[in-house]
């Protein structure tokens, strides 16, 4: 029953740490030599790493029975440690010291490197005896700086919901979903979904660049995008939810041991997925997630419940802001399946060349555009990478393009809405809104760097005008000139 309660609703965290822990980015890449000498010899001469003897050495007063040792996630086998790069082996072992340093309650050997010699006095500047215990939280009874002085912390509650999401995360969907979320939006989600995807359809017939092959084969993979909304059902059914779970043991006494059979019940159920077909309907989201995502291999679009709420959706707020917030949304996730990825994959989400290659060179001739036009915004000095960003900056254009006009598809039908009063704008003006308003953020500059180098996305505020100055709806609506920045009279388009 197990087994078939978990076919196709794999808890979400289970291929995250199927890959392994990863390093925090900022501890140093010290061997681990310096803090475990008995490994301190080359590494084909280390058998039988791959055993108890590195829980033992790290976590002496870790209570753990021989079999929970012996099926620990956190082990590799002795095959892994002669088959692997000893970077990557002193990359595991350095992660497993400082875990051993936190669980046996002293600091971490990260944490003694930044702390300064106790007879500096204040000349440092980097006492701070005023602190609350909850501002140092793990350092209550010491005035000497520690990394959590350093960073700002996640609120607790955060971190404790976001680790129950990570674990328990369609159980935690459960209570949100009954809570909090509309079942109309559902429907009315749908039929949104549909009238963009019509509206990207026809808008392929416009397009001068593509070939009729080419083009009736993007209109066959349109309509058959497949799309899930809000929540699998099976999270209602307490018995289904349930065997998802089976075999996953939750206390209220040891957060870490919580984790630990996590990581455990993680990696059975991965191993049984194995040599099984996939399952379509599997979701890599939980309900609560406020995010959408497309699959390339299953040719599908996801919008869990957490996204169909405000700023993003609201049966109570006008059909321009709707379209213009979660409508463009769609229309993002939709056009992923024709951006420099997604285009390679057909309508059964298979890698083959279903593009004529004339097609295919315009496409490219057009892509290049908007490389160059992101990769000359900045932050604080810093470019944007305009060809890493080239997927997401390809389908917020095109997805801001068909969801305008199926809002304006919409009005056809059903006539202009009324005005919101006091606001100043019309209701075209108002989509343009509803789709700016929700990138508003406020990030560190060492975040916004981070996000350069990391990120696919370009920068909220080039996401809104890079977006923007290439819709020349935009700027008719706002009345732009040619020359100004949001109308400089050259435009990328690719969808």
């Amino acid at each position: 029953m197990a087994e078939a309660g978990r076919q196709g609703r794999t808890p979400v965290g289970l291929l995250q740490y199927a890959a392994g822990m990863d390093l925090p980015q900022e501890t140093p890449r010290r061997r681990l030599s310096c803090w475990l000498p008995t490994f301190n010899q080359p590494w084909e001469q280390k058998p039988g790493l791959g055993s108890t003897y590195i829980l033992d050495a790290l976590f002496p007063s870790l209570p753990l029975t021989p079999n929970q040792v012996e099926q620990s996630y956190f082990l590799l086998t002795d095959d892994y440690y002669l088959n692997t790069d000893s970077q990557v082996l002193d990359a595991y072992l350095e992660y497993m010291v400082e875990l051993a340093y936190c669980w046996e309650g002293a600091g971490t050997p990260t944490e003694q490197e930044m702390r300064p010699d106790p007879g500096a006095g204040d000349g440092s500047g980097l006492h701070h005896p005023s602190s609350g215990p909850e501002e140092r939280r793990g350092e209550a009874s010491t005035t000497r700086i520690t990394i959590a002085d350093l960073q700002s912390c996640t609120p607790r509650w955060q971190t404790c919901i976001g680790n129950t999401d990570d674990t328990m995360g369609f159980a935690l969907g459960a209570l949100f979903v009954k809570e909090t979320f509309d079942r109309n939006s559902k429907g009315i989600a749908e039929q949104m979904i549909n009238e963009i995807r019509t509206a990207f359809k026809e808008s392929l017939d416009q397009l001068s660049w593509m070939d009729p092959d080419t083009r009736e084969a993007a209109k066959d993979k349109a309509d058959a995008i497949y799309d899930m909304i809000g929540f699998p059902d099976f999270i209602l059914d307490p018995k289904e939810l349930d065997d998802v779970y089976d075999g996953y043991e939750v206390g209220e006494e040891s957060f870490f041991n919580n984790m630990f059979n996590f990581y455990n019940f993680s990696s059975r159920v991965m191993s049984e997925q194995l040599r099984k077909r996939p399952s379509r309907d599997q979701w890599s989201m939980t309900p609560p997630t406020v995010n959408a995502y497309y699959m390339a291999t299953k040719n599908g679009i996801v919008f869990p419940a957490g996204i169909l709420q405000a700023p993003f959706y609201s049966h109570d707020h006008p059909k321009a802001l709707n379209f213009g917030g979660i409508g463009v949304v769609m229309g993002h996730e939709l056009t992923h399946a024709f951006d420099d990825q997604g285009r390679e994959y057909d309508k059964e989400g298979n890698m083959r060349p279903w593009w004529q290659n004339s097609s295919l060179q315009s496409f490219q001739q057009r892509t290049e555009c908007m490389v160059e036009q992101y990769s000359r915004y900045t932050v604080n000095g810093e470019k944007v990478n305009g060809r890493q960003t080239l997927g997401e900056n390809i389908a917020d254009n095109g997805g801001l393009k068909a969801a305008y006009n199926a809002y304006r598809s919409w009005v056809r039908l059903n006539g202009e809405e009324k005005r919101l009063p006091a606001v100043n704008l019309t209701n075209d003006q108002l989509f343009f809104l509803g789709f700016a308003q929700v990138w508003c953020s406020v990030r560190t500059p060492e975040s916004a760097h981070e996000g350069l180098v990391t990120d696919t996305h370009s920068p909220p505020r080039y996401r809104v005008i890079g977006t923007l100055s290439n819709s020349q709806d935009f700027a008719h609506h706002f009345q732009c000139p040619v020359g100004s920045p949001m109308n400089s009279g050259s435009r990328c388009e690719v969808w």
